[in-house]
């Protein structure tokens, strides 16, 4: 990766969760100038664009968010929180698990940081093809209450116009999808 000549020093560590931690690290910039930045440190995730109808329709979650405090319309995702495990398998078992599909194929649409401003989360993001029913294992209180919707593909770009879908990996994953189902 590039750094056009910065490169950090140290870090420690000032907090640490059950999913993130958060430290301070120390950085030198190429002019030699040494300064401090707050740094939180993700397991990564993994996002799934499940495709139905052919390409033109898919599914998301409507699920709680308490940083927030309000409900999103959004992917299916979730951490990278088993040890050595390839991201097409975290993404294939999130699938499953939170909407209750399999999926025949997975194809990568590509990957992204998520707020590199301040955090090190990296997300994988694919799309679910020739999907099957299978039985959904929610894995938290919100999943639980989470209902799951069907969305017309075409009817996405004036939904986020209208404020409808404001989850970036969702916005993300739904253009990137609409983008490569066209070129079929």
């Amino acid at each position: 990766m590039r750094t056009s000549g910065f490169r950090k020093l140290d870090e420690r560590e000032v907090w640490r969760g059950a999913v993130v931690s958060a430290g301070v690290g120390r950085y030198q910039a190429p002019d030699g100038t040494v300064f401090e930045r707050d740094v939180v440190h993700h397991p990564g995730a993994v996002v799934v664009v499940p495709v139905l109808d052919g390409g033109a329709a898919v599914l998301l979650v409507r699920q709680y968010r308490s940083p927030i405090e309000t409900e999103l319309l959004e992917l299916p995702a979730g951490k990278r929180d088993v040890a050595g495990e390839p991201p097409e398998i975290t993404a294939a078992r999130e699938l499953e698990e939170e909407v209750g599909m399999r999926a025949g194929r997975l194809q990568k649409l590509g990957e992204y940081f998520n707020s590199p401003g301040f955090c090190d989360e990296h997300s994988h993001l694919f799309m679910g093809l020739d999907l099957e029913e299978c039985g959904t294992s929610f894995q938290c209180v919100e999943e639980i209450h989470m209902t799951i919707e069907r969305v017309v593909l075409a009817d996405v770009p004036a939904m986020v116009a209208a404020g409808a879908i404001v989850d970036a990996k969702t916005i993300i994953g739904l253009f990137l999808a609409r983008e490569a189902l066209s070129r079929k």
